[in-house]
This record gives structure tokens, C-alpha cells and sequence, in this order.
């Protein structure tokens, strides 16, 4: 259904699909009623895009909250076209919020349109010009989250937006944003110090894309991504051949794949190596631009980071022999 979709949108534009949102939005307005002025619905309906924005904002807003996510496990938001099932669920919402800064590249002109009738947050925009990164070519790195000082900027922007529509429960969003930021802090002191085990010789991360520059810089390891900053990004023969060098020249013990990334990239790197007489060993799957299914810990943003570093130490170091 959903590439019958995609088919459907080349071929009659853009332009019919934000008509077809402008009709839903409309339709949404009336189910709305008057959250946007914080006097009467029991709860907000807040609809995202990836899901390291939808647990967290399930915590923060509590009994207060309906979320939706329209990306889950092993999604791509780099490639993502909205559906029509998306354009619905946007239609009925209260509040929508997505990261930005062109991680959601597909969906710029949708988040235009459904910002004319209700809230459309881009919550990473939030976070100051000179805290983010940048690649050669001057494009913005979109993977904040693996920052978790930076994505508690984003979050506080979203729990503010929030209070906008519920000014009655501000105190409510308030508090649980405050132990759930008191669980993050914890995270992050618990990692940074896990991850300074790792001998300095060895922390190096090499993965499909590059996704994890925001989690290198936190953490002091330097990040390679075979792909750039997004999954559009193409790559060549050279660019496998490049990472091998690095591998052989570091005797970097593995490397790594990515749950929403074809592993075909990372596996042609490992056999390059293993014929030019360097065995490295797949250091097992990290969550990048998506998180793991809802049922388990990695369907959370706390289990979703645990995992990674605990993937990530054990390989780098040895630790799990």
C-alpha cells in the first residue's frame, strides 16, 4: 500500500497531496475544539514523526497526552513520504511535532500546510546554532538525540509547547519533565564513564551512516559513517577501501550495523578487511534513526541508548570477554 502511495504522489505532485492535507486539516480543526486555548479536552493528541520524540513526550505528558509516532522500528526518516494513514493522523492533531532540521527531508511541504491550522514544532531547532554540527559541505547534523544534553533541550522546547495547549496542567508536564530529565542526567553520567574504559587506541566507531558524531563528540570517540549524514548519501568503492585503511592502519576491532540501515555497506568492509589479513568481527546492531519495537527496552530512549553504548563498549574493548 504504502509504495502504491508513493507511486501515486509522483505522479500527481506534491501539490494534490498538501490539497488532500488541506481538506483533512480542516476536518481536524472541528475535532480539535479548543485544546489550542487550554480550556476543555481531557487530553492533548500529539502526533510525531520518529519515536525518540513520542516515548519521552508519552513520560512528560503522562494521562494528559495521546501520541502517536508515524515512524517506527526500522524506519528511515531520511527517505520517509507521508502516507495517506499520516496525513490523517496529522489532520487530527492537537500538536504536531517532528526534529527537523532536515532529518524528516520528505515531508517539509506536509509540515508546511499542517502548520497553517494547529502547532508544528520543529523541536531540534530549538537548540542554539553554535552547539550543532556541521559536515564539510556545511549541511547540519540531524541526529541530536545521541546528545542527551542536546535532546533535552529539544524535549524541553516540546514539553513547553505543551503547556501552550494545557496552560491548566502546566506544573503537571513540569514535574514529570524534571524526573525524567533526572533519569537521563543518570544516563549520561553512567555512560560517559562506561565508555571511558575503552582503551584510546580503540575508540573509534565505524558505522553505515553517520549518525553518531553528536554521541562521539559527547563521549570523547571518533566516529566514521560510511555514508554521510544522510541514508541519501551514496557511496563508492573508495569510500569502502578508505574505511578499510583506517581499520588496518588503527587495528580497530569492529564495526558496526544499523537497525534501519541495509547491512550490505558494513559487511563489504569487513570482507575487504578479512583479504587484506584483518579479521573484524561485526560489533553488533546499534539504533540510529530509529529505536527498537515498543515491547522491549530499546523501544525506549533510555533502553535505546543503554543499548548502544553497552553494544559499543563490549565490542571496542573486549568487555564482554
Amino acid at each position: 500500500m504504502r509504495n502504491l502511495w508513493v507511486e501515486r504522489t509522483r505522479k500527481i505532485g506534491v501539490g494534490a497531496l498538501l490539497s488532500l492535507a488541506l481538506v483533512i486539516t480542516a476536518c481536524g480543526e472541528k475535532k480539535s475544539g479548543n485544546a489550542a486555548e487550554g480550556t476543555g479536552k481531557d487530553t492533548i493528541t500529539v502526533v510525531t514523526t520518529i519515536s525518540q520524540i513520542a516515548e519521552p513526550i508519552t513520560i512528560i505528558g503522562g494521562d494528559k497526552v495521546q501520541v502517536q509516532s508515524l515512524m517506527g522500528p526500522g524506519v528511515d526518516p531520511h527517505l520517509y513520504n507521508a502516507t495517506q494513514g499520516d496525513i490523517a493522523k496529522l489532520g487530527g492533531a492537537d500538536l504536531v511535532l517532528y526534529s527537523g532540521l532536515h532529518l524528516e527531508g520528505q515531508m517539509h511541504e506536509v509540515f508546511q500546510e499542517i502548520g497553517k491550522t494547529r502547532p508544528t514544532v520543529a523541536i531540534s531547532e530549538s537548540i542554539p546554532e553554535d552547539q550543532l554540527l556541521k559536515n564539510e559541505l556545511g549541511d547540519t547534523d540531524p541526529h541530536v538525540w545521541f546528545d542527551i544534553d542536546l535532546w533535552k533541550q529539544a524535549l524541553g522546547n516540546a514539553a513547553e509547547e505543551l503547556k501552550k495547549l494545557a496552560p491548566e496542567h502546566a506544573e503537571y508536564f513540569e514535574s514529570n519533565k524534571a524526573k525524567y530529565f533526572a533519569e537521563l542526567d543518570t544516563l549520561n553520567t553512567d555512560s560517559k564513564a562506561k565508555l571511558a574504559q575503552i582503551p584510546e587506541a580503540q575508540r573509534t566507531l565505524v558505522t553505515a551512516h553517520d549518525a553518531f558524531s553528536y554521541f562521539g563528540r559527547a563521549n570523547g570517540i571518533e566516529v566514521i559513517g560510511l555514508q554521510g549524514l544522510s541514508t541519501e548519501d551514496e557511496f563508492g568503492v573508495s569510500d569502502i577501501n578508505d574505511i578499510i585503511d583506517l581499520l588496518i592502519q588503527n587495528k580497530i576491532p569492529a564495526v558496526f550495523v544499523e537497525s534501519s540501515i541495509n547491512p550490505k555497506s558494513i559487511e563489504a568492509v569487513i570482507e575487504g578487511a578479512k583479504s587484506k589479513g584483518l579479521e573484524v568481527k561485526l560489533g553488533g546492531e546499534l539504533f540510529s534513526d530509529a529505536m527498537g519495537n515498543a515491547d522491549t527496552a530499546e523501544g525506549t530512549y533510555l533502553g535505546m541508548y543503554k543499548h548502544n553504548v553497552e553494544t559499543i563498549y563490549t565490542a571496542l574493548s573486549g568487555g564482554g570477554k
